[in-house]
């Protein structure tokens, strides 16, 4: 047996381990590498499972296989025009790897995702004004034409959009669905779906035939992030679910722009609010489209946390002025200076400042830089820079 013809038997079995629903993304993970790929976990014995899953989990994926016919469902699969591909495959998205919690695997539809260039995710409301569809179209075009692969949701409004007028300028877009890629999700953006599988790419870390539920979209939106150098927000409300794709960007490191908006619109609320936390502007798509092509080209493809934490040369969000810590005392100036918009724990912090300072003493300064709006807790446990306004 040649590598290609044992990778091939591997992701049949990918495919079966891929489709049993009991099981969580961190869990594919620890099993697969515990037992030593797909298929030794399917020629594994109960005993084995049991090192990684719960009794009941091993009861469940014991009926499941009796049933599963690796060869004939991998066979149905690729005969419908669908590839998988795994972590551990060349394949996988590159991007993708560095995410905490990166899909096991990968249902693809269409081209895999290109590697050697930018690619931008464009997020926004679905209700869209006018005004936010033009510049989605205007935006969506611009990075066509310029070789930039358009990452979103294929959602309706401000997501389909922009991802229809990218192929149209004969570029590159990736679609990801919150269902299994053999579903067209809205069934209205049909032609979008059709596009994206003839040009582009339709991609999900769910299995055939998984429909679109309200609980599938979360983990789809850290894989559009993922997949992506910067994210762009065209129009949000204040609590829109944008925002939470906003939040899993800056978590995975990647840099978060907007379009702002009238501060009497309430499609803008959450762009603005955005803006005011230090995101990057999109003036126009020239000049949006130089810096990431500069960003590019200097190697800074993509930031992740990591190199974020080597990084000391280099604040982690390039529109984050520098924090005022004069007069603070030295305590509080270097959690202060540890800080972006990254959102950051203060076990996280800790390590930033290599121990100097106990997870308690952190604490309490986090909760007197925010009283002095120099920091905010963004999410439970979670604290970013503030923004200068002087």
């Amino acid at each position: 047996m040649n590598r290609e013809e044992w990778k091939e038997r591997e992701n049949m079995y990918a495919c079966w381990l891929c489709n049993f629903p009991d099981i969580g993304n961190k869990k594919l993970h620890a099993l697969a590498e515990f037992c030593g790929g797909p298929e030794a976990v399917y020629l594994a014995d109960k005993e084995t499972w049991g090192r990684i899953l719960s009794p009941k989990q091993v009861q469940s994926l014991a009926r499941y296989t009796a049933r599963w016919k690796p060869e004939a469902e991998y066979r149905k699969m690729r005969e419908e025009g669908i590839r998988l591909v795994t972590i551990t495959d060349e394949g996988y998205p590159e991007r993708l790897k560095a995410i905490p919690d990166a899909p096991y695997c990968l249902f693809i539809r269409g081209k895999l995702p290109v590697e050697n260039a930018p690619a931008v995710a464009v997020i926004g409301a679905r209700e869209c004004s006018e005004y936010g569809r033009h510049v989605a179209r205007l935006l969506g075009a611009a990075l066509g034409r310029r070789g930039v692969t358009v990452v979103s949701g294929m959602a309706r409004g401000i997501d389909g959009i922009s991802q229809e007028a990218a192929m149209e300028a004969g570029g590159c877009s990736v679609g990801v669905l919150g269902s299994g890629v053999d579903i067209c999700y809205p069934a209205q953006n049909r032609l979008i779906y059709e596009k994206l599988i003839n040009t582009g790419t339709v991609l999900s870390s769910y299995p055939l035939g998984t429909p679109a539920r309200p609980q599938n979209f979360p983990p789809r939106n850290r894989i559009v992030s993922g997949l992506a150098d910067a994210v762009v927000v065209v129009e949000a409300r204040a609590k829109s679910g944008t925002l939470i794709t906003v939040d899993m960007a800056l978590e995975q490191g990647r840099e978060v722009y907007v379009i702002p908006g009238r501060v009497t619109d309430r499609l803008s609320d959450g762009c603005n609010r955005l803006v005011k936390q230090g995101a990057g502007i999109v003036l126009s798509p020239e000049s949006f489209l130089e810096e990431i092509w500069r960003i590019w080209e200097t190697g800074k493809k993509a930031i992740y946390p990591e190199q974020r934490k080597r990084d000391d040369a280099r604040t982690a969000n390039i529109f984050l002025e520098s924090p005022k810590t004069a007069g603070l005392p030295e305590e509080l100036a270097e959690v202060c200076k540890a800080l972006d918009f990254t959102p950051k724990s203060p076990e996280e912090i800790c390590q930033l400042l290599s121990g100097r300072y106990s997870e308690k003493q952190i604490i309490t300064c986090l909760m007197q830089l925010c009283m002095e709006s120099l920091a905010v807790q963004v999410s439970p446990g979670r604290f970013c820079g503030r923004r200068n306004s002087t």
